[in-house]
């Protein structure tokens, strides 16, 4: 069964998603025990000793160096085989242009795909060749990717700490997790503050060189006050993308990719950091459970059933000894001056109980006021001890309190109202643009008093522009938000951010998806300023950065009386989400979305989260449950008399009922669709209407009128510009074409449908129409080009990982050299 040519995101959805989980599975787990066996025999071949000798090259220190090394050592490698560069690329199924300019050093660059193909007909180990494709591949402009895969391991360690010292027996611990033949689990546990993440961020840095396969980090945020802990799901996905799984590979339901997950790093050497967490359910199916990686976890809590049930060890985390926290702030202070008031350096150490966050506030205190004697801080820093309230029986917490507050009482006015503004943040991360709209103050400023605050160490500027907060000061700005901010300044702040986040993503979305009919929004309230996204490339890259701000905001948004933000924000994210393959992420969004609509009784806003839903139901294979919200969804827009709404409900509900088996009810719901977008005047929706109908059509075998309802829908769509339209339809009309046994047509309306696509990022369609004009040359007689056509499909699939790639291969190895053996589609 084909579904109609605009189903969501133009991708065929699981039928059973479990079972698709499955299969990637056992795929998986049989191209490891092949990579096992091939290893074995690789240590006696004279491959290595040829990549051995190639690279000793001295030259392989310059990028210019590792891809000259690359084009010999192909050229080199394929000649001690015997082979030419035909025969190669018969073997490897890349093209032989691919061949010809890896050789010749015009493709500097390939994909890991194409690595991964030529290492496996060379039987060299990919990683000798990955290491040779040092640099990423450049972005392009307009409709090009917003960003590119590169061929290194994954590598998602936090920057290496500053001024890291002490610690020498727990390191020495962290060393014996490095036998390389059994898997190991460490749990560092600790209080709030104490070191753990430096500890297991320093440790990781030192030893990465031992993990060739890379290192892979999360931060779960287990203690976080805005009470959102990262799910296992969301953890995994992150993982999926460092590992370069494309989203088309990825299975829809949570197990699966829990499969996927650990598939990927068996008989690979990884380290896995998993920071923050609150329990052990939410660490479990993280854990790899296969020999040669190492999992550091850290967490406040010491995870007794992780530690009895998986093995993991445990790693108490002490304050820090009198001498260790004397050379931390020694370190940070400078010799001179920490030697010349010894006493004021005991008392400091003291006053901050050992704690090493504490230690660093003071330590960055010290360095901005450097005219200060350490008697003189000491003696600020005991007044404001005296004027706290004892809040807790516990006189180390309140020193660490008196720590925080002893900085922010230094603070400029300006910077101590954003200080305590960015304690309503409920994201991971904070944006310069963000942090401008919630402060309702232009950047430039905002970067002046974020840059205050980093220097006083009350938060941390980890990439160019983006900050983030221990949890123990977020904690704190939240608290300080609570006490000293009106309840009207603190709705009004939390309404410029959801505002910041709304505008901005609505416009990425109608980027990423320019026909979409928009929202709208209310306009931002003043001191809010939208970002501006110039193109495609922009809206994806801000999708990319920010959709884990965004997914925060959702709750927080519903729960503070912003119901409309949180599903209109919901309704942004639909196809950024869709097209990662988020597919849980998107159900959450509109299930919140859903249930602020209803407490505010907003009907639209209800009647769009149930189409969402669906909408993440239908990808995970949940067509029954979408089935009921279309139907909820069209109740709402039929009695508001929302044309546009009811047809854009019954083109997605032709699309389950067709699933679902019921042809000819879903034909009657596309020709609902196309009416209803007639009678809207909305002549994108009537195009592409009309293209679903002309390929349920073909779908039933009546061609002709498939024909007729294409050739209508291309018109239209040529007229109003609506290329990416016109690329469904023209490949509809060649899969018509070809079936009336047009074939030469056929390849026409391919080529055009490729030639459109082109233009836009998604690739797997592109893929999809080449393997079509593959199947339309060979029935025309034209086995050259049908090979043609395939190899550049299977040069997409596979550097996307899409399990697409396997027919198309089968298809070029059953053609063979003869070219005659036709192919079934």
């Amino acid at each position: 069964m084909v579904p109609p040519r605009d189903s969501p995101s133009n991708q065929d959805p699981p039928a059973d998603v479990r079972d698709v989980g499955a299969d990637q599975f056992l795929w998986i787990r049989l191209i490891n025990l092949r990579e096992q066996i091939k290893s074995i025999s690789r240590q006696v071949t004279i491959n290595s000793g040829v990549t051995a000798e190639i690279m000793r090259n001295p030259d392989t220190s310059s990028h210019s160096g590792r891809q000259g090394l690359l084009s010999t050592l192909v050229r080199t490698l394929r000649e001690q085989a015997l082979l030419t560069q035909e025969e190669l690329a018969q073997r490897s199924g890349l093209s032989v242009g691919t061949i010809r300019g890896l050789e010749s050093g015009r493709i500097q660059r390939p994909r890991i795909g194409s690595v991964r193909m030529l290492a496996n007909a060379l039987s060299v180990s990919e990683s000798e060749l990955s290491a040779l494709v040092a640099a990423p591949k450049p972005v392009g402009s307009g409709r090009a990717r917003a960003a590119a895969s590169t061929a290194v391991p994954a590598q998602q360690l936090p920057a290496a700490v500053a001024g890291f010292t002490g610690r020498a027996e727990a390191l020495t611990l962290l060393d014996r997790t490095l036998a390389p033949e059994t898997s190991y689990q460490l749990v560092i546990t600790g209080t709030a503050g104490v070191g753990k993440t430096s500890l297991a961020v320093h440790w990781a840095h030192r030893v990465r060189d031992r993990f060739p396969d890379g290192q892979l980090y999360v931060n779960l945020r287990g203690f976080d006050p805005s009470g959102s802990p990262v799910t296992p799901a969301e953890a995994i996905r992150g993982f999926l993308d460092a590992l370069q799984v494309s989203p088309q590979r990825i299975p829809g339901a949570v197990d699966a990719q829990a499969a996927l997950y650990r598939s990927l790093l068996a008989d690979r050497r990884m380290l896995v950091l998993l920071d923050n967490a609150r329990d052990a359910e939410q660490v479990r199916p993280l854990l790899p459970g296969s020999p040669g990686n190492v999992v550091i976890v850290t967490s406040r809590n010491q995870l007794s059933s992780l530690v009895a049930a998986e093995g993991a060890h445990l790693l108490a985390l002490d304050l820090l000894s009198g001498t260790e926290a004397k050379e931390l702030l020694t370190l940070r202070l400078g010799a001179e001056r920490a030697v010349a008031e010894p006493a004021a350096l005991d008392e400091l150490v003291a006053m901050c109980a050992r704690l090493p966050l504490a230690l660093a506030v003071v330590a960055a205190r010290a360095a901005v006021h450097r005219g200060f004697s350490l008697a003189d801080l000491v003696r600020q820093l005991r007044e404001t001890r005296d004027q706290l309230d004892a809040f807790t029986g516990d006189a180390s917490i309140t020193d660490v309190r008196a720590v925080f507050s002893w900085s922010y009482n230094t603070l400029s006015p300006a910077a101590a109202r954003l200080f305590r503004l960015l304690g309503l943040h409920p994201g991971p991360e904070l944006a310069v643009a963000a942090v401008a709209s919630l402060a309702a103050l232009p950047q430039a400023q905002v970067r002046g008093l974020l840059a205050e605050l980093a220097r006083v160490h009350l938060i941390m500027e980890h990439a160019p522009g983006r900050y983030v907060f221990h949890d123990l000061l977020s904690a704190y700005a939240a608290e300080l938000a609570h006490t000293a901010e009106p309840a009207g300044e603190r709705s009004a702040a939390r309404h410029r951010l959801f505002d910041h986040y709304l505008h901005t993503a609505h416009a990425a979305a109608l980027l990423v998806m320019p026909n979409r009919r928009p929202l709208d929004p209310p306009a931002p309230v003043p001191g809010v300023t939208p970002e501006l996204l110039a193109d495609y490339a922009a809206a994806m890259t801000w999708l990319s950065t920010e959709s884990s701000q965004v997914l925060a905001a959702f709750n927080p948004a519903a729960d503070t009386g912003f119901p409309r933000h949180a599903w209109q924000l919901a309704w942004t994210m639909d196809d950024f989400l869709d097209r990662q393959g988020r597919w849980p992420d998107l159900a959450a969004a509109h299930t919140t979305g859903l249930s602020a609509a209803t407490r505010a009784g907003d009907q639209s806003g209800r009647a769009y989260a149930h189409r969402g839903l669906a909408r993440a139901f239908i990808k995970l294979g949940r067509l029954d449950e979408a089935n009921l919200h279309l139907v909820s969804a069209l109740e709402h827009f039929t009695d508001h008399d929302d044309l546009i709404g009811q047809a854009e409900t019954t083109r997605t509900l032709a699309w389950v009922l067709w699933s679902l088996g019921h042809r000819q009810e879903g034909l009657r719901q596309a020709e609902a669709t196309l009416t209803l977008y007639v009678l809207s005047g909305y002549r994108i929706g009537q195009a592409r209407a009309l293209n679903n109908l002309g390929w349920l059509y073909a779908q039933l075998g009546s061609y002709d009128k498939g024909r007729t309802h294409c050739e209508q829908a291309l018109a239209l769509q040529r007229e109003i510009g609506d290329r990416r339209g016109e690329a469904a339809t023209w490949d509809s009309l060649g899969y018509v074409r070809r079936h009336l046994g047009h074939h030469q047509e056929a390849i026409t309306c391919y080529e055009n449908a490729a030639a459109l696509l082109g233009d836009f990022d998604d690739r797997h369609e592109l893929a999809d129409a080449l393997t079509n004009m593959g199947d339309s040359h060979l029935a025309a007689g034209q086995a050259d080009a049908a090979r043609d056509a395939w190899r550049r499909a299977l040069d997409i699939l596979t550097d996307l990982g899409h399990t697409d790639a396997d027919g198309v291969r089968a298809r070029i190895q059953r053609l063979g050299d003869n070219g005659s053996e036709p192919v079934d589609r």
